[in-house]
């Protein structure tokens, strides 16, 4: 919350989601089991006492970790799941609480940041209510140029070859793209622009009316579409693969 407070709520529903981790998940040796806490934990006042609860709950013991090795982790990842093509690869993740940009080639990370600002937490500091306005998107934009301001000479296009995008908010914003036919293959900034202007035509975001888009994102969509529309005209980005 505005207090930088886990409630009690969410607390419990994370409680529940990682007891059925649990079970799943007990009879792994634990050299073989690594849980990581990111953004929230390592912000929230009352981290210490729910990573206490959570470790129970998981039986497993869980480690905070910064967000550079966010950022090496999420490059590791996408770097498996892809084919090599010795390509230097921008890679763009957007969390709940943080965003991370990595430059690198094959499995190497090269450029490492992590930026404070995610769907969840640019949604609920410019569309709490859920409306909608162009006043409302111009200031999350200008919040993600500001973020991304000192790191922009880093990570533009002329330090790689091709953008990829791995998070649940990318994903979503490519669904919805390819839906309505505003991209093909990937994203581009046209379909991006097409979406924007959409979104800015609408109120509320209960207005938004979004081909093949999870209800459960809907609240965290515009936090989302802006921390990426941003990333697109800072870096210079035409397209960007998921």
């Amino acid at each position: 919350n505005k207090k930088n407070v886990l409630d009690e709520p969410t607390q419990q529903r994370a409680l529940a989601c990682l007891e059925r981790f649990g079970q799943r998940i007990q009879n792994f040796p634990e050299s073989n089991v690594r849980i990581v806490g990111t953004n929230t934990l390592r912000t929230a006042k009352n981290a210490e006492a729910f990573i206490h609860k959570a470790e129970q709950a998981i039986g497993y013991p869980i480690h905070i970790i910064s967000g550079i090795e966010e950022a090496r982790l999420i490059y590791q990842g996408v770097a498996h799941s892809l084919q090599s093509n010795a390509n230097r690869r921008l890679v763009m993740d957007i969390g709940g609480g943080s965003t991370e940009y990595i430059i690198g080639t094959n499995a190497l990370p090269a450029e490492k940041e992590s930026l404070r600002m995610g769907c969840v937490t640019l949604s609920n500091r410019f569309f709490s209510d859920g409306n909608i306005s162009p006043q409302r998107f111009h200031k999350a934009v200008i919040f993600v140029r500001q973020q991304l301001s000192t790191y922009e000479n880093e990570f533009d296009k002329q330090h790689w070859d091709e953008a990829i995008g791995a998070s649940g908010s990318i994903r979503a914003i490519r669904k919805v793209l390819l839906a309505t036919e505003w991209s093909h293959g990937g994203i581009t900034l046209e379909g991006l622009e097409k979406l924007k202007q959409h979104a800015l035509n609408c109120k509320h975001i209960s207005e938004l009316n979004l081909p093949e888009l999870d209800p459960e994102r809907l609240p965290v969509f515009m936090g989302g579409l802006a921390i990426l529309y941003a990333t697109f005209k800072t870096l210079d980005i035409e397209k960007m693969s998921v």
